[in-house]
């Protein structure tokens, strides 16, 4: 089985790589602040002849939105744009083309009602000061080195990684992988490289193939499972609120930036910013080690999982619990679930949000007009209806559709 998988390392950059790396992703926001404008000028121009009530085919010339037909035009502009442009590899214009590409197709498919969910607003410009560092490789000397502990990218060379990137050089070694492209991107203060991987994945079954686990996500505890098991939250976020309060008051009391006077900041509130932004980065980076070995574990142990359809956007709008549905990653584990079941030989079922589980009667399956008294509670103060876990136990998924 083929599939996309992202393998991602930190990397230790020396000065002069850092400065590379920073110059390339400044080209790319050149690239993407340049075409942007010339969309948006484009764009006006033609609204502005609409007015004066000249037809279509008098209008200025439309500029293609595609990736092809904006590379096209940098290449006729890069030379009075950037001239520097040779200084640098040709991918990180692609970046930045490609990032505008694709907002754009994003912000046009909302509007005409192709892309469903939240609208999508118009691409924005890219500032130096707020936009975090990217560039992304899909051409050239992408390879990791035999060693396993420096990577070989275009234009940049030879970076050392922070740690043992063994796991994708067996795969490269044994021809099950291959590298699409490769990413560098600065995160909480560290230089990261990100490899998007086509890997050829062995067909596996989890160790208990008939296995049915309901999941209840939850902020008391972070999972409920139909197993009677509790997974507790840990709660990162608040655990490091009392550093992360402190820090930023510290924060508060360094000379900051001030765009309208002109101000720099200080080397101090540099320093400020970079622990802060190194805490943020430790809560992150511990919120995702956790919800990975949940779902690794719970897709490689049973059959099928059974998640609820939660309407996170909807939760995430009260102002009392949105700190702490954020900090468990309600969205993130069902995202996780879906995959790794297909990579690990399970399914997963989605139960609709407007089932209703508690009228619904577990023998029958007839549906009462109100709330039955007789219900069962599990550990940790989930209501079910009686027999919802016999059913869980009978594997009758078909008739299983109810809020765990």
């Amino acid at each position: 089985m083929k599939t996309i998988q992202a393998y991602r390392f930190a990397v230790d950059l020396t000065a002069s790589q850092e400065r590379d790396v920073l110059a390339h992703a400044g080209a790319a926001r050149v690239a993407h602040n340049w075409a942007l404008g010339r969309v948006k000028a484009v764009m006006d121009q033609r609204a502005v002849e609409r007015t004066y009530g000249m037809p279509d085919d008098l209008l200025t010339p439309s500029l293609s939105w595609s990736l092809a037909g904006l590379r096209k035009a940098w290449n006729v502009a890069k030379r009075e744009v950037a001239p520097w442009w040779a200084e640098v590899s040709k991918e990180a214009f692609n970046t930045g083309l490609d990032a505008l590409a694709r907002g754009l197709k994003n912000w046009a498919d909302s509007r005409s009602g192709k892309r469903a969910g939240r609208p999508v607003g118009f691409p924005r410009f890219k500032s130096r000061r707020r936009t975090t560092p990217s560039v992304r490789f899909t051409t050239g000397a992408i390879r990791v080195e035999p060693g396993r502990m420096h990577v070989v990218l275009p234009r940049l060379g030879r970076l050392k990684l922070h740690e043992s990137a063994r796991k994708l050089a067996r795969r490269l070694n044994n021809g099950t992988a291959r590298i699409m492209s490769a990413t560098v991107r600065r995160d909480g203060g560290r230089w990261h490289v990100a490899f998007t991987v086509e890997v050829e994945r062995t067909e596996r079954q989890p160790a208990q193939p008939d296995s049915v686990v309901g999941v209840d996500i939850g902020i008391k505890h972070l999972a409920v499972l139909s197993t009677g098991e509790l997974v507790d939250n840990p709660r990162h976020l608040v655990a490091a609120q009392t550093r992360l309060r402190a820090l930023g008051r510290a924060l508060s009391r360094k000379t900051g930036p001030d765009r309208r006077t002109g101000q720099r900041p200080s080397k101090r509130w540099e320093r400020a910013v970079a622990r802060l932004g190194r805490s943020h980065a430790r809560v992150a980076n511990l919120r995702r080690d956790g919800v990975h070995k949940l779902t690794t574990r719970l897709t490689r142990e049973h059959g099928t999982v059974v998640v609820e359809d939660l309407n996170v956007t909807g939760m995430l709008a009260n102002r009392r619990l949105a700190k702490h549905i954020a900090d468990a990653g309600f969205a993130e584990i069902r995202r996780q679930l879906a995959y790794k079941t297909s990579w690990n030989g399970g399914r997963l079922l989605v139960a609709d949000r407007w089932h209703p589980s508690s009228k619904t009667c577990s023998a029958c399956g007839a549906v009462k007009t109100k709330v039955m008294a007789t219900r069962a509670l599990l550990p940790g103060g989930v209501m079910v209806s009686a027999g919802q876990r016999s059913m869980i136990a009978d594997a009758n998924i078909d008739k299983f559709q109810a809020r765990l």
